[in-house]
């Protein structure tokens, strides 16, 4: 039987860095259990995720997200000028944000959103043929209501509006354009206690004899960080225009590499965290599971140090329970960098690509 949340749980332990900050220019965190955790916020990875190179060789070009009507104005009309007249292309993008773009004052969106230019290029088409047909705009708007499956269709050249969703408060966007995101993305926080040092750094003035050129400091730290997401197959095939399965496995595999080895920016040019995850879990089941409060209670460092090694003994430990407390029927899988104590219902495989062709075979092979 077909289950429809694919859940992933990732364990990634990140060398010394700083890869979210907060308004204070310190490392984001959160109390969790009493203790506190350094944190990495799901927007931040999902923009690492959506601007990666693997994002855009495998899912193809990420939507625009931005209420710079005006800059947006002039991205469109050089991505489609060869298929649209540049007056019609202009008029669309007036109807789906409802705000006048023929001024040389620039114009600014009720909040970000994204725009997918295949989209855009789909209501340009639309738009043409409401001209030949002589309809105003609220005609033209109540002719399009039936055709929302086929507008989603546009999607698929760029998915990251049917994985994340769009809220639209204005114009045709908000009669027709809205998503519910189909992927759920859960802040990352460290499995453990971390205590944050403070980096001490001055960047030194080549043609300065003595001192330096810039003084300040910077909190970082390290630590091993649980990563989780839940994709809804069935919200994703709807928002992709009633895509069929196979599809939506396929992009489910390519959401696993990128969970797996997308890293956030931020300071890596002082930092170079660039780590791979430690291990890769990954579930069909019938409901989203979480598996966070594995590490309600503060992993302790293993003897002779490191938390890695009790962070997945501690995951697998909870999730025999809720997979047991619970009864789940899930279909459950992983790739680890070392091997461990997995336990029974939970098959491992030898590497990250034969854990991807598992997920695209629905779990079943």
């Amino acid at each position: 039987m077909s289950k429809n949340f694919v859940n992933f749980h990732v364990l990634i332990s990140h060398s010394p860095s700083c890869l979210n900050r907060d308004d204070m220019n310190m490392q984001k965190s959160a109390v969790f259990g009493g203790k506190r955790r350094v944190r990495i916020s799901s927007q931040s990875l999902k923009r690492s995720i959506r601007k990666s190179s693997y994002y855009r060789e495998h899912l193809g070009d990420a939507s625009i997200r931005t209420k710079k009507l005006s800059e947006l104005k002039e991205k469109l009309v050089k991505c489609l000028a060869d298929r649209y007249d540049i007056e019609l292309i202009i008029n669309t993008l007036k109807l789906l944000s409802d705000k006048d773009l023929n001024t040389e004052a620039a114009v600014e969106g009720d909040a970000v959103a994204p725009w997918a230019v295949e989209e855009v290029a789909w209501f340009c088409e639309q738009v043409r043929k409401a001209g030949e047909q002589g309809l105003d705009a609220k005609k033209l708007a109540k002719q399009l209501k039936p055709e929302v499956e086929a507008m989603r269709k546009s999607l698929a050249n760029g998915v990251d509006i049917a994985l994340s969703g769009r809220m639209a408060t204005s114009g045709l966007m908000s009669e027709l354009g809205k998503v519910d995101g189909a992927l759920a993305v859960a802040h990352a926080i460290t499995t453990h206690v971390v205590d944050a040092d403070i980096d001490w750094f001055t960047a030194v003035d080549d043609l300065q004899e003595m001192g330096s050129g810039h003084l300040d400091t910077q909190e970082f730290s390290s630590g091993v960080f649980y990563r989780y997401a839940s994709l809804n197959i069935a919200q994703l095939q709807e928002n992709l225009g009633n895509a069929p399965r196979e599809k939506t496995l396929e992009i489910a595999a390519h959401v696993l590499h990128m969970m797996a080895t997308v890293t956030p920016s931020a300071k890596q040019q002082s930092f170079a965290a660039h780590n791979m995850a430690d291990l890769s879990m990954v579930s069909f089941s019938d409901i989203p599971v979480s598996l966070a409060n594995a590490f309600e209670a503060p992993v302790k460092s293993a003897p002779g140090g490191g938390f890695l090694s009790p962070s997945i003994d501690e995951l697998h430990r909870y999730w025999e329970r809720v997979h047991k407390g619970y009864g789940l029927e899930e279909r459950c899988a992983e790739f680890a960098l070392k091997p461990s104590d997995t336990p029974e219902g939970i098959r491992t495989l030898e590497s990250l690509e034969s854990l991807k062709t598992w997920v695209r075979s629905d779990g079943k092979e």
